[in-house]
C-alpha cells in the first residue's frame, strides 16, 4: 500500500499555461509517483474546483466572494502591498484553508504532510495535523518579509514542531536555525526546474543581442534596476519582458524610449522557446523594502538548463547556483552601473556567452526537478518511516 501525502500550498497554476510559477506542481507530480497525493490550494481565476493528474488529486478551496477573491492570484505578500483592502481576505483565507485541511486529514488520513511556506500553510498544518509528520518548505517570502515580533513567534512555533524544514539557500537556513530549529532538522533543498522539455538554443549571427527577463513584476525581481541599466548600455540590444504584476504600468512608463517589449505572462511552452531564442537572460533580483527577496528563482535554473548565458544578482541562493565567471555573471544587487557593464561585456563577446551557456547547462542538471524531486521523496519517506517506528515502539511499551 502506497503512503498518503497531503500537500498544502498557495501558489499553483489555475489552468495549464496561465503563467503561474509551476515549481510546487512540478514537485508534487514527482512526489505523486511514490505517494497517493492530495494537493490543497486556494481558488484562483479560471481554476476548476477539482482536478486529477495521474495519482495526484488537486482540490481548491474558496475563501471569499468570487468577485473579490484575488488574494492568491500571484504572490500574496505583494498583493497585500499593492491593495491593503485585501487584508480583509486574510482571515477568511486561513479559516477556509484550515477547514479544508481538517477535512482532508480526516478523509485521507495522510502519512505525511508537505506544507509550502511556514505561514500560512505550515501554521495550518501544525494546528490541523498535529500528529502527522510535517515537512515545511520555505521559499523566502514568509521568512524574509514576515519578520515582526508576532510573526517571528508564530514561525518559531511552527518550525520547532516540524519534522523537517527545507530552505532555498544557506542564508535562509541560518534564519530558520535562529528561530530555534535544530541543525539536523533543516536542509538546503531548492525547488527544481523542469528541464525535460528544453528547447535547443538558437544561435543567430549578427551583432544584435537579445536580452530576456522573466518574472512577476514586483519590487524584489529588480526589473526597475535593469531598465535603469539599459540606458547606459552601448551595445545593440533589445529586452523582452515576460511576466505581469502590480508594477507593470510604472515599469512600462520607465521603459519608454528603450528597446523593451512587455509581452505579459506566458505558459511553459512559450517560456521554453523564449529561453532558447535569448542571448542573455537577466535576473536582477533585489531585496524589497518589505525585506522580501528571492531564495533561488526557478527562472534562473530554467535559463541555465537551456544553455543560455545568465547575468544575475549576487544574492544568497543565486550565488549557490551561479559561480561568478564560471557558469554566469553576478553583479551587486541594485547596482545598475555594474549591471550595464556586465551586459555590455557579454554583448560584445559571443564566444564568452557560449562558454558560460555550456557551463550553465551542466550546472543546472543538479537542480533539475527530477534530481530535486528524488531528494524530497527520500526526505518524505524518512519522515513517514520515522513516525511508524515511533508508533510501533509506543504500541509495545
Amino acid at each position: 500500500m502506497r503512503p498518503r501525502l497531503l500537500v498544502l500550498a498557495s501558489t499553483f497554476p489555475g489552468r495549464p499555461g496561465d503563467g503561474t510559477p509551476e515549481f510546487v506542481s512540478d514537485l508534487a507530480r514527482r512526489e505523486a509517483e511514490h505517494f497517493d497525493t492530495l494537493v490543497l490550494v486556494p481558488s484562483v481565476s479560471g481554476s476548476a474546483p477539482r482536478e486529477r493528474d495521474g495519482r495526484m488529486a488537486v482540490r481548491r478551496f474558496r475563501y471569499f466572494p468570487r468577485r473579490w477573491e484575488t488574494l492568491a492570484d500571484g504572490a500574496i505578500i505583494e498583493n497585500l502591498r499593492q491593495r491593503p483592502a485585501r487584508w480583509l481576505q486574510v482571515v477568511p483565507f486561513i479559516v477556509a484553508e484550515a477547514l479544508t485541511t481538517l477535512w482532508a486529514v480526516r478523509r485521507l488520513r495522510p502519512d505525511v504532510v508537505h506544507a509550502h511556506w511556514i505561514v500560512p500553510q505550515g501554521l495550518v498544518a501544525t494546528v490541523c495535523a498535529p500528529r502527522t509528520p510535517r515537512l515545511i518548505t520555505t521559499l523566502g517570502g514568509d521568512l524574509y518579509a514576515l519578520d515582526g515580533p508576532l510573526m517571528r513567534r508564530v514561525k518559531r512555533w511552527v518550525v520547532r514542531r516540524a519534522g523537517h524544514v527545507t530552505v532555498m539557500n544557506e542564508e535562509m537556513r541560518r534564519r530558520v536555525l535562529d528561530l530555534g530549529a535544530r541543525p539536523d532538522q533543516v536542509s538546503v533543498m531548492p525547488m527544481g526546474a523542469d528541464l525535460s522539455g528544453v528547447v535547443p538554443r538558437v544561435d543567430r549571427p549578427g551583432g544584435h543581442v537579445r536580452l530576456l527577463f522573466v518574472g512577476r513584476l514586483v519590487e524584489k525581481k529588480g526589473l526597475e534596476v535593469l531598465l535603469t541599466a539599459l540606458r547606459s548600455v552601448d551595445a545593440d540590444i533589445s529586452l523582452t519582458v515576460i511576466g505581469d504584476g502590480p508594477l507593470r504600468a510604472d515599469l512600462e512608463r520607465q521603459a519608454r524610449g528603450l528597446p523593451v517589449t512587455f509581452v505579459g505572462q506566458r505558459g511553459r511552452t512559450a517560456l521554453r522557446h523564449a529561453y532558447a531564442e535569448a542571448d542573455v537572460v537577466v535576473v536582477p533580483s533585489v531585496p524589497a523594502a518589505s525585506g522580501d527577496q528571492d531564495g533561488l528563482p526557478v527562472v534562473l535554473l530554467e535559463a541555465m538548463g537551456t544553455g543560455c548565458a545568465v547575468v544575475a544578482s549576487d544574492l544568497a541562493g543565486i550565488d549557490e547556483a551561479v559561480r561568478d565567471g564560471v557558469d554566469g555573471v553576478l553583479t551587486p544587487p541594485g547596482d545598475a552601473v555594474r549591471l550595464a557593464q556586465a551586459i555590455d561585456s557579454l554583448a560584445g563577446d559571443p564566444e564568452r556567452r557560449a562558454e558560460l551557456g555550456r557551463a550553465a547547462r551542466d550546472r543546472a542538471a543538479s537542480f533539475s526537478a527530477d534530481a530535486v524531486g528524488a531528494r524530497y521523496v527520500d526526505l518524505l519517506r524518512t519522515l513517514t518511516e520515522g513516525a511508524r517506528t515511533r508508533h510501533r515502539r509506543g504500541g509495545t511499551a
